[in-house]
């Protein structure tokens, strides 16, 4: 009679750690989709991070693959306190305004080296996916397997720093329409059966409540106001480069300008980036963005009614708009 095994199964190798992964993006669509296979989440206003826990240390990740660690100093700490040594977290770094609603402007602020009525402290961290755990990457799994150890390491409701981006269990179009009607950039659905992949993909799909994009400043025109700014200039992509698509001229307080203009004023330059004539206009090197609110498009390719929301570092975000 053969006699059994009392030999363990050999485990599988170590998974080695990625030094950066590149985020998954959701597509803009103009309705939610629909089927049981989606789940759907609320669109947070705010910086795109990788919180990576490694032995001895934690790193945060932007989109762009900057290290800033250093602006999220709470995250980080409470990131170690999460009882993993090796876990890399995909989510939103956001600052709720008083009504619970991200808001990038507060996020904004609370950065800023400037004194500031916002504090880093109130800066949270939305999870919303769990790419390695534990030296296993996660990324081949579908989403509700991720999901579900996510759940395990960060629970529903729980306070902190660090919180979970709740699934809703509802239909599409009823949710779009309650997030809209309380104020929500809009939401997100994303596919429960895909596993992860970097770069923008239609198993990951964003739908807003309001027009926001980015575009890249290219200069801005004085304000009658003493130091201040009047109107932004901004521009698209397009092919391979840069085509002009109007001024922004609201959506900061006369002090939020001047310091506006102070950064703007250290980029001048006399190659403007953009074919424009404005005798008043000042160009600046197009190294910034302006995230800017928008009603529609008129006729002649230029923003209708701009509302300007914040900068971020262009080397840092690649969704500058794109007319084709």
């Amino acid at each position: 009679m053969a006699r059994s095994s009392s030999k363990k199964p050999p485990e599988a190798p170590a998974d080695p750690m990625p030094a950066r992964i590149e985020p998954c993006v959701a597509m803009l669509v103009d309705k939610p989709p629909k089927g049981r296979d989606w789940a759907f989440e609320v669109k947070w206003d705010g910086y795109r991070l990788a919180v990576h826990v490694e032995p001895g240390r934690v790193r945060i990740i932007t989109r762009g693959g900057h290290d800033w660690t250093d602006r999220f100093a709470s995250i980080s700490t409470e990131a170690r306190q999460l009882g993993h040594e090796t876990m890399i977290l995909d989510g939103e770094a956001v600052v709720l305004d008083d009504k619970g609603r991200s808001d990038f402007g507060l996020l904004q602020r609370a950065l800023g080296k400037k004194p500031s009525l916002h504090d880093p402290r109130e800066i949270l961290y939305f999870a919303f996916d769990l790419l390695y755990l534990d030296e296993r990457d996660l990324r081949r799994l579908p989403l509700s397997e991720r999901r579900r150890l996510l759940e395990s390491i960060i629970v529903a409701g729980r306070a902190g720093f660090i919180r979970l981006s709740e699934e809703v269990e509802a239909d599409g179009d009823e949710f779009f329409r309650i997030a809209c009607e309380h104020g929500l950039e809009g939401i997100v659905a994303k596919r429960r059966d895909k596993p992860y992949h970097s770069g923008r993909r239609p198993e990951w799909q964003k739908i807003k409540c309001v027009r926001s994009d980015s575009f890249v400043i290219v200069g801005y025109e004085p304000s009658t106001m003493p130091g201040a700014i009047g109107r932004m200039l901004l521009a698209a992509k397009k092919g391979e480069g840069l085509v002009y698509v109007g001024g922004c001229g609201t959506g900061w307080t006369f002090q939020e300008s001047t310091k506006l203009r102070e950064l703007l004023d250290t980029i001048v330059t006399d190659q403007p980036a953009v074919a424009l004539m404005r005798k008043s206009a000042v160009f600046t090197r197009p190294i910034l963005v302006a995230e800017v609110e928008y009603r529609a498009w008129t006729q002649d390719g230029k923003l209708r009614h701009p509302s300007f929301k914040g900068i971020r570092q262009r080397a840092d975000n690649a969704e500058v708009f794109s007319l084709g």
